[in-house]
């Protein structure tokens, strides 16, 4: 399956394609030859939510690949939010490295594309060798978080998805005016040729379920059982968290050290919001050449 619209111009050549991955087909884009780097995008994002970071990433010599994750755009979407557990997330994105031909991949996640890639890290330590956070807590973190009465009130959202039906009634409203609202905060703002592109992914069949049904699946879980699953990752971890963020309290940047013992640092950046690697593109892209360098 291909993009309707024709792929925009990043600055370097895109490549367009496809890898069935168990039960689920994922859509990729990918450019440059070279170490691969996979490029997990969050909510309610798809692979063009890392524009500003696959060419000059594939311009310092990495193979990069931006997947939309099961349940986004065009990849597959199951129908039952249990096929969103974050274990099968993760599973997808070992089997695309497999897919790939590569063993290994450095990983980059963003909100879900960081729990992701923090379930990835500890699920499936041999295929990740550096591992980049962008705007995502540890799960002991947001474990922890949620017991704070202020990160309750900013996760609202996590709860109101739980709901059966309701969601996927409310967010295509006012041209997807919900949607569109997690990402007002980036800055500068998305432009109206940008949103289009976003319009486009939530509007595939199945997407706007899909894409619900990740908070399905992680509301249900149960905590106890998640968090007894937790164990150290191998992996030396970066950390890169906008000060701004509205969706996620600043305490909740620092994983602990038993959990992440080669962490390599938490780069805080005062002046971005949840959206950092939007806000502060530049930056967040030497950070990580800088690590994936090191």
């Amino acid at each position: 399956m291909t993009s309707s619209s024709p792929l925009p111009d990043v600055g370097i050549e895109l490549r367009e394609g496809s890898a069935e991955v168990g039960d689920v087909s994922l859509h990729y884009i990918e450019a440059g030859e070279g170490p691969l780097v996979i490029l997990l995008h969050g909510f309610p994002e798809f692979w063009f939510g890392w524009r500003s970071q696959i060419a000059p990433l594939a311009a310092s010599g990495y193979r990069v690949v931006a997947p939309d994750t099961r349940g986004y755009n065009l990849s597959s979407k199951p129908e039952d939010f249990k096929a969103y557990g974050v274990d099968e997330l993760a599973d997808d994105v070992q089997g695309l490295i497999r897919e790939l031909g590569a063993d290994s991949a450095h990983i980059v996640g963003h909100d879900w594309g960081g729990t992701i890639a923090w379930t990835l890290a500890m699920n499936h330590p041999e295929v990740v060798e550096r591992l980049a956070i962008l705007s995502a807590a540890h799960p002991r973190r947001l474990s922890e978080g949620l017991k704070n009465p202020n990160q309750l009130r900013k996760s609202w959202y996590f709860f109101f998805f739980a709901t059966p039906g309701l969601p996927e009634e409310v967010v295509h409203l006012r041209d997807w005016h919900f949607f569109r609202h997690f990402l007002h905060e980036a800055n500068p703002p998305y432009t109206e040729e940008e949103f289009e592109r976003y319009v486009e992914a939530w509007s595939q069949p199945g997407a706007a379920a899909g894409m619900i049904n990740y908070y399905r699946a992680s509301v249900r879980q149960s905590q106890k059982e998640a968090l007894a699953k937790l164990r150290p990752l191998s992996a030396p971890t970066l950390v890169i968290w906008g000060e701004g963020d509205s969706y996620l309290g600043a305490d909740l940047a620092e994983p602990d050290k038993d959990d992440v013992p080669n962490l390599d640092g938490v780069e805080r950046l005062p002046d971005a919001s949840h959206w950092v690697h939007h806000d502060e593109a530049e930056r967040v892209n030497q950070l990580l050449i800088d690590f994936f360098g090191g």
